[in-house]
């Protein structure tokens, strides 16, 4: 199967450390941006990860190993997506996602807009039925509709649970955004969310990101990371900012007590960066996260 070079694959790793035979490991980008709907340029994320890993150092400071040369990461050149939009789109994707699992692939998913996180979760669930999905994000993404289409940013959630996954075992972070009918609907479906808001008045306690660990009921874990979690201080390049987002370190925290927990994270997805030369910090903070997480998931 054809990879990217080390100019242009994932932390520019050499072509012994980036084969797609020898590699655990694949990159798959999805630069899909139909529906983005205050700031715009999410198809150019997966790329400029890319670009930004060249400078994330091979040695992680959480465990002292080089991963990348341990296990191995290949890069597959980007998928075109012509004129497939929604359900088209979205099956294309689940295809190309489940390819790679069927290949013994770990599995990491680059977008391009939320909508496309349907597919390698569905993907993922086919072959891990008894996983949970750790949502984190700024909005909850379970409107039955946005802008005319139920294939938005704002809705794939609940194309999520429309596909038949079992939302019991759905935990979201971070929400600080959302209408009144995407909260009554979430409470239906029996969905276990944190909010910001009551995260930051204390009412999950000091180590809120153990809560969140222990209502994850499954010990495989699928993650979808929107980088609007953040906050806008440290993540601004990003179509939808929200105020009150998080940090660095106390996300890391929430992964440090999936670990303590023997919870696996089998697969993931990162999605909505926007990229601004103005602020690159953010971009290079998305790579991190990206080699960050596979850290976590072959810990």
């Amino acid at each position: 199967m054809k990879v990217l070079p080390e100019s242009k694959n994932f932390l520019a790793l050499p072509k012994e450390s980036s084969a797609y035979d020898t590699s655990k490991i694949v990159i798959l980008s999805a630069p899909y941006e139909k529906t983005v709907s205050y700031g715009g340029g999410t198809a150019k994320g997966p790329e400029a990860i890319i670009d930004a890993s060249h400078y994330v150092e091979f040695l992680d400071d959480e465990f002292f190993r080089e991963l990348c040369f341990e296990q191995r990461i290949a890069t597959l050149p980007a998928l075109a997506f012509g004129n497939r939009t929604g359900k088209v789109m979205l099956d294309y994707l689940q295809k190309a996602v489940s390819e790679q699992i069927e290949n013994d692939k770990f599995v990491v998913t680059l977008g391009g807009e939320h909508t496309i996180a349907t597919a390698p979760i569905m993907s993922h669930y086919e072959h891990y039925p008894k996983m949970s999905v750790l949502h984190f994000d700024a909005h909850s993404d379970l409107r039955m509709k946005y802008s005319g289409t139920p294939y938005s940013h704002a809705c794939f959630m609940a194309r999520v649970a429309d596909e038949g996954f079992p939302m019991k075992r759905v935990v979201q972070v971070g929400i600080r955004a959302q209408e009144k009918a995407e909260f009554e609907y979430a409470k239906k479906l029996g969905v276990q969310t944190f909010y910001a808001t009551k995260i930051r008045k204390g009412e999950h306690g000091k180590d809120w990101q153990k809560s969140v660990s222990k209502a994850l009921p499954t010990n495989e874990v699928y993650i979808t990371f929107d980088v609007d979690y953040f906050d806008p201080a440290i993540m601004p390049s990003t179509g939808t900012p929200e105020p009150d987002g998080f940090q660095w370190n106390e996300t890391m925290e929430i992964f440090r007590e999936l670990r303590k927990a023997g919870k696996r994270i089998v697969g993931f997805d990162v999605v909505e960066l926007s990229p601004d030369t103005k602020a690159k910090h953010a971009t290079y903070l998305a790579a991190k996260l990206v080699y960050r997480l596979l850290n976590f998931a072959f810990s």
